[in-house]
């Protein structure tokens, strides 16, 4: 064997190993269908049975799929832009941080199912709701990491601008940003594996189905109701689906922006 095929084979072997797991998964699957008796047997459709569900509600799952994910994107978004905003606000001074950091906990402690009926009955259930719930599940992650980035960057550099007589302004966009993106997308791809968690929580207990603005949220009420279990993993299957496009979006938008300069990509690259 050649020493270039012996190289390549274990990268072969990792990426063939996830197809391996995933079939050994369904056979799992399969054998404990098989083991439930009859009384059980509703509670764990089998993976064909899903596949059928997948086939008889499409429609209708990707219908949802598609508001579901409008209202992650913008809440997902907004949540972006204004932890940003407020990142920049809190790396001001200590002072700052201590005097906002304790309500921003607060804000992240508090139970989304308590806010939701606030929500409803300032805003009204739908889409408004369903955004503002995914804001606030993904904004406190954003804050703390790009936050974080903000407040470590190198000392040494920090006096070199200084000896310069960099502004404010230029030390923050020309150093203290460019060095918190690493800091910045590890939040961010938090931040997009919460948001279409979010928006099917908001979906589910804020939700509006009028005008067919019903998202997974909201067929998963229906589904469970009607206990038709195929449906519901395949809208779980789905969900899953959308949480890995989110992220699969940021990781791109991460290589983008650091693959030529940070370590995290340079070294893998090599």
């Amino acid at each position: 064997m050649s020493a270039g095929a012996a190289k390549g084979l274990p990268s072969l072997a990792r990426r063939l190993l996830p197809f391996v797991t995933g079939i050994g998964m369904i056979v799992a699957w399969y054998v404990v269908c098989l083991s439930l008796s009859a009384d059980q047997r509703f509670l764990l459709p089998t993976p064909h049975e899903v596949a059928r569900a997948f086939v008889d509600k499409g429609p209708a799952l990707w219908g949802a799929a598609l508001n579901t994910g409008g209202g992650a994107l913008l809440g997902f978004v907004l949540a972006v832009c204004l932890s940003f905003v407020f990142a920049l606000f809190l790396s001001l001074s200590p002072l700052v941080r201590a005097s906002f950091y304790p309500y921003l906990m607060i804000l992240q402690m508090t139970p989304i199912i308590v806010i939701a009926p606030i929500l409803i009955l300032w805003v009204g259930p739908g889409l408004k709701s369903v955004v503002i719930i995914t804001f606030l599940i993904c904004f406190f992650p954003m804050v703390v990491n790009t936050t974080q980035g903000l407040i470590s960057t190198d000392r040494n550099l920090v006096a070199l601008f200084t000896m310069c007589k960099a502004t404010k302004w230029q030390e923050v966009l020309l150093l203290r940003v460019p060095s918190a993106l690493p800091y910045f997308f590890t939040g961010l791809r938090i931040a997009a594996t919460l948001a279409p968690i979010g928006a099917i929580v908001g979906d589910y207990i804020a939700g509006n189905s009028a005008g067919g603005q019903g998202g997974l949220g909201f067929l998963t009420i229906i589904y469970s109701s009607q206990f038709q279990m195929g449906a519901l993993f395949a809208t779980a299957a789905v969900g899953c689906l959308l949480g890995f496009i989110f992220v699969a979006g940021v990781i791109a938008l991460s290589w983008l922006a650091l693959h030529k300069w940070h370590d995290s990509f340079s070294q893998a690259d090599n």
